[in-house]
């Protein structure tokens, strides 16, 4: 492809290119902050309560008379998480989030643990999100069964492309739906609510239907097991807390003021959060929704087992027992939850490449991660978390289930340090503030942060005990390992900033090479080769020479002959291969100038011409670029690549300087 056709694609894809100073209207106001960074934790909602149900209904439908108090476990964590993290935002608002809490207060091996989790649970958020989305669309239309991947494949591409054209616009699209998915589940929870309180509330479809106790719980929540069961269900509820972590990373993105407009949405975001998953439990209960792993061998009628049962999520089944089953509310809530379970990645498209530029400046991930693209959005980044997901959604085959075990456990790990991390900074703050009242706050928010610490900590304990052996083993591993990356990363560039540096005690910082060689490489005497010995002589180096190999391409005497006919002031020697390798004798020669001096220099011009089309570059210029990759692994040789525009290139020039003139008159008119 062309450079001008991929230029021209990239344009219609992603839009003009935005300049740095368009930065400050990138911004996001509150309205379209929140259904930015609320989409992953909203969408949990839509299967939160599905899990706590499943997970009790192992022990049978009595075990249904716990979900309320589970659900009010997880409510009651998710103040703790939500109070203790607005400390988080305002102490810290340059982004990172609990990245930036746990370098700073507690070094950066734990700092590179915090993004290793995060940036995994940021993949799989993308992975559980749109593997739902997809289950929906198939479940929705039962044609697509069995495409459940590639429908997942084609979202994540979908969701990229948002992404890729700028924060602004994808909070403005996620904007309606999301909005329209909270109005939907609030009007849903308020007529539950008022039928259910005037006992005209109607039954979920699954309410006629008994479930079949696991044998090691046929006598229900009883004894050791009863216990575990109910951790394991609170452990499942607690995927509500994802997506938390999201405003502290994006804190960046707010418009001024950051810090108190990010506090804001964080509390936003988890009263809505909190509001909805009680309020679904409780109307399950109402409505008598009985949910299980497999109906076919969990769920019995009158004892005997159900025939050809489609089970629906629970959010539907409330809604068909509220509204009518095909009345137009019933349809409005489960299409806005299917989109929002579908736009819920989009948090992790603006937390993950705000976390990974993060940890990029800190020299743990390729410095890459930490640029800008055309629009504004840290392109690299969204690139990265795009091919990850779309990884584990192949590899898993979009398995919800299998990837509900993977999840949390990073959140929770970040969770824990960040909060005994903000407890050492304010100990810190502590020890050097003489102020009264300002002793005082800092005091009762130290407080806050070591609750939640020891909170957070035994809730992470909870999920490695009930979900290590159930999957989420593969998420500490890839945890591991990106950890042992990051650190290998982090050791190469503090490796070569030390090779680089200059000596203390070096005076001159400019050594001088004593003499300069100056060596152009000939295959044929045309148009780019004359052009290549004017600007090597244009350098008066201190000697300069053309080089031609006599290798089967090249018919060295038809150019020596041509060279005398022109009266080349440039002397031309001739170095043999007799094993026809064209790089062997040139690095030869070379190594022969440098060893004449240790403060001798070489240069080495290689004409080359530019072409137009990726297939005449197929073409072209091979030996000069294997040649060019070794000869710049020599000590002190420089290699100047001197080129030539072909006619079929006109159109890529044509299209730079056209690019060049746009960028002078824009900067004019900013200027202006």
């Amino acid at each position: 492809m062309s450079g001008l056709t991929s230029t021209s694609l990239k344009r219609a894809l992603l839009g003009r290119a935005f300049a740095t100073e368009d930065l400050s209207r990138e911004r996001l106001p509150k309205r379209l902050a929140l259904p930015t960074f609320a989409s992953d934790a909203l969408s949990a909602v839509a299967y939160a309560p599905d899990e706590i149900l499943l997970t009790l209904a192992i022990a049978g439908v009595t075990a249904y008379t716990v979900s309320p108090w589970v659900a009010l476990a997880v409510v009651a964590l998710m103040a703790v998480v939500v109070t203790a993290n607005r400390h988080n935002v305002q102490e810290y608002p340059d982004g990172g989030g609990d990245y930036r809490v746990v370098q700073d207060n507690l070094g950066q091996r734990a700092g590179r643990a915090v993004g290793a989790a995060l940036l995994v649970d940021y993949v799989l958020t993308v992975a559980v999100a749109i593997s739902q989305a997809a289950n929906y669309a198939s479940g929705g239309l039962p044609f697509l069964h069995g495409w459940e991947p590639w429908i997942a494949i084609g979202l994540i591409v979908l969701v990229t492309l948002v992404n890729l054209r700028g924060v602004r616009e994808s909070g403005r699209a996620l904007a309606v739906p999301v909005y329209l998915f909270m109005g939907s589940l609030g009007l849903l929870l308020l007529a539950g609510g008022v039928q259910a309180l005037t006992g005209q509330i109607g039954a979920a479809p699954s309410a006629g239907l008994e479930i079949v106790p696991d044998a090691a719980f046929d006598q229900g929540l009883t004894a050791l097991g009863g216990a575990f069961l109910v951790l394991r269900a609170f452990s499942s509820g607690c995927a509500a807390l994802t997506g938390v972590e999201a405003v502290g990373n994006g804190v960046p993105s707010f418009r001024p003021p950051k810090s108190r407009n990010a506090a804001t949405t964080l509390v936003i975001l988890g009263a809505l959060s909190s509001v909805f998953i009680l309020g679904i439990i409780l109307l399950a209960g109402a409505t008598g929704v009985r949910y299980v792993a497999d109906p076919a061998t969990q769920l019995t009628r009158e004892g005997a087992p159900v025939v050809d049962y489609q089970q629906i999520p629970v959010i539907a089944q409330i809604a068909q027992a509220v509204f009518a089953p095909a009345s137009p509310l019933f349809y409005l809530v489960l299409i806005s939850t299917g989109v929002v379970l579908f736009l819920a990645a989009n948090t992790a498209f603006n937390g993950f490449p705000n976390l990974a530029s993060a940890l990029a400046r800190s020299r743990h991930l390729p410095r890459q991660l930490r640029l800008r693209g055309d629009r504004l959005a840290y392109s690299n980044g969204i690139l990265m978390l795009s091919l990850a997901s779309i990884v584990l959604v192949w590899v898993t085959g979009a398995d919800v289930s299998l990837l509900i075990q993977m999840y949390i456990v990073g959140v929770f790990v970040s969770f824990s340090l960040a909060q005994l991390g903000m407890t050492i900074h304010f100990t810190r703050q502590l020890r050097v503030t003489t102020d009264g009242a300002q002793r005082r706050r800092i005091a009762r928010r130290r407080v806050v942060n070591a609750f939640a610490f020891v909170v957070v900590t035994v809730v992470l304990v909870i999920v490695l005990l009930t979900r290590f052996l159930q999957g989420a083993w593969v998420a500490v591993l890839a945890m591991v390992l990106l950890w042992l990356l990051m650190t290998a990363v982090s050791s190469h560039y503090r490796r070569v900033r030390a090779e680089l540096a200059l000596p203390a005690d070096q005076v001159d910082p400019v050594s001088l090479p004593s003499r300069s060689h100056a060596l152009v490489l000939v295959a044929s005497l045309d148009r780019p080769t004359m052009r290549a010995l004017a600007v090597a002589s244009a350098t008066r180096p201190t000697t300069i020479e053309a080089i031609i190999v006599d290798d089967e391409d090249v018919d060295w005497r038809a150019v020596a002959d041509r060279w005398r006919d022109l009266d080349v002031q440039i002397p031309l020697r001739i170095l043999y291969a007799p094993y026809r390798q064209f790089s062997a004798p040139v690095l030869a020669h070379v190594m022969n100038l440098l060893s004449r001096s240790p403060r001798d220099e070489v240069v080495v011009y290689i004409p080359e011409f530019l072409v137009g089309h990726w297939w005449e570059a197929l073409l072209h210029n091979h030996s000069a670029r294997r040649l060019r990759a070794r000869l710049e692994h020599l000590p002190r040789v420089v290699v100047a690549t001197v080129p030539w525009q072909l006619g079929s290139a006109q159109e890529a020039m044509d299209q730079v300087q056209d690019e060049v003139r746009s960028l002078a008159l824009r900067g004019r008119g900013r200027a202006r």
